[in-house]
């Protein structure tokens, strides 16, 4: 039941997009196809997507009132997460909007992973191919000339781990050093540790995954990154500015 639903659901499409892209991209680039695949699913998460930038925007807005909480209630876990909670619902913010983008993204690594894995791939299989989706006379799975997208490429792994790095430094903003008078706790201590994880753990470990998988994973991972450094960019600030605004009044 599984398996048919993930074939319905994930693997058939994403099959079907690329060999329909492949169809109509110049060359028959298998590369170029899965470029304009990422595009298009960005596009399609794009409301998830301004939804996790504005939620970070907020949560960096409102960092310090947090700290603050944490100072007055460190010896109170629960009643500090409560207030946490309360701070969260009045500035109308929503920390798991950005799991929840993630966890639409991974069945469909999961599924680009088996089109290049198990699909054949450069022959087309005409039984998955959907009514309107035509054969292509020949699939170059050569990106660029030179990466073969069914193989692995140190060169796209690279870049995964090195776009993933600029998309978390960019999102998560600049380190916060410990204030002077707070004393060491456990809280600040895993929040700190987690901190460093998700900067600097999290994309060299994505990179190491990205070694060992076919290239067109890889290059769905960079140019994801690429779009959404792109869309920080341009909506995060804005984000941020008008966050500062609407937390004015409250101080005044």
């Amino acid at each position: 039941m599984l398996s048919y639903l993930f074939s319905m659901l994930i693997y058939d499409p994403l099959y079907n997009g690329l060999i329909y892209l492949v169809d109509v991209v110049p060359a028959h680039d298998m590369g170029l196809a899965v470029v304009i695949l990422t595009v298009a699913v960005k596009v399609i998460l794009f409301p998830l997507s301004r939804q996790a930038i504005r939620t970070q925007a907020a949560m960096r807005t409102i960092a310090p009132e947090i700290e603050e909480i944490k100072k007055h209630l460190k010896d109170k876990q629960e009643e500090q997460a409560r207030a946490i909670f309360a701070l969260y619902k009045e500035r109308g913010v929503r920390p798991f909007s950005s799991f929840l983008l993630i966890l639409i993204q991974l069945p469909i690594l999961i599924g680009l992973y088996w089109v290049f894995w198990k699909g054949g791939l450069p022959n087309v299989d005409l039984s998955l191919l959907y009514s309107f989706v035509s054969s292509p006379d020949t699939v170059n799975m050569e990106f660029m000339g030179f990466i073969d997208m069914g193989e692995r490429s140190i060169i796209l792994a690279l870049l995964t781990a090195l776009t993933q790095y600029l998309y978390t430094r960019l999102s998560m903003g600049p380190r916060q050093p410990r204030p002077a008078e707070t004393s060491p706790s456990f809280s600040g201590d895993m929040a700190r540790s987690l901190d460093l994880q998700m900067r600097y753990v999290l994309p060299l470990f994505i990179g190491g995954i990205a070694l060992t998988l076919a290239s067109a994973v890889s290059l769905y991972w960079t140019a994801s990154n690429l779009f959404m450094i792109l869309q920080e960019l341009a909506m995060g600030r804005r984000f941020r500015e008008g966050a500062k605004t609407a937390e004015a009044p409250k101080n005044a």
